[in-house]
C-alpha cells in the first residue's frame, strides 16, 4: 500500500514545510554578520551592555532556527521518499545538497557554535567586570580574544552563507536529474 505519491497532497504539504522550514530556518541565521557588526560597533562604543543584549537576542533567534534548519533535512527526505521514481538519491542534485548540509552541520556545530559560545562568555566578562580600573592601559584581555574570534565567525559564517546558497542552486536547476 503506498502512503502518498509525487504530486499528492502529503507530498505538497511535505514541500510546503520543507521551503518554509528553510525560510525561518536559514533566515534566521543567514544575517548573523550583521548583528556581529552591531555587537562590534557597540563594543568599540565603550557599551558593552548593548553588544551583549544584542548578542543575546541573536543568540536566542538563532537557537530557534537551529531546529528549523534540522527540519528542512527531514522534510527534504520525506520529499525525497514520495517522490520516488521522479526524484532518487542517485540524482547528483539529491546527494550533493544532502553532503553539503551534512558537511555545513559539522562545521557549525564544530566551528561556528563552540566560537560563538565564547564570545558570549567574553562579552559577558566584560559587562560583568564594569569599568576598568583608574589608570588601567590598553583593553581589557577579553578585547583581543574577541577580535580573534570575530575574525573567525567573519570567516566561517560566509562558507556557511555560500553552502546554503549552493545547495539551493542545486534544488532549482536539479543537475543530474
Amino acid at each position: 500500500m503506498v502512503l502518498a505519491v509525487y504530486d499528492s497532497g502529503l507530498y505538497k504539504i511535505c514541500l510546503i514545510l520543507h521551503i518554509l522550514c528553510a525560510i525561518v530556518g536559514f533566515g534566521a541565521v543567514f544575517l548573523n554578520g550583521l548583528y556581529g557588526a552591531q555587537m562590534k560597533a557597540r563594543m568599540q562604543a565603550g557599551r558593552p551592555a548593548e553588544a551583549l543584549a544584542i548578542f543575546e537576542a541573536n543568540e536566542a533567534v538563532s537557537r530557534i532556527g537551529e531546529y528549523f534548519i534540522y527540519a528542512v533535512f527531514l522534510f527534504g527526505f520525506a520529499i525525497l521518499g514520495l517522490s520516488d521514481p521522479v526524484f532518487k538519491f542517485s540524482q547528483t542534485w539529491v546527494w550533493l545538497s544532502v553532503v553539503l548540509y551534512i558537511v555545513a552541520i559539522g562545521i557549525s556545530h564544530g566551528v561556528l557554535m563552540p566560537t560563538v559560545k565564547r564570545m558570549g562568555v567574553l562579552m559577558k566578562e566584560l559587562v560583568d567586570g564594569g569599568p576598568p580600573p583608574a589608570g588601567a592601559v590598553g583593553p581589557p584581555p577579553q578585547a583581543a580574544e574577541m577580535a580573534a574570534l570575530g575574525k573567525k565567525l567573519g570567516v566561517v559564517g560566509p562558507v556557511l552563507d555560500i553552502f546554503m546558497i549552493t545547495v539551493l542552486f542545486l534544488m532549482v536547476w536539479k543537475p543530474g536529474l
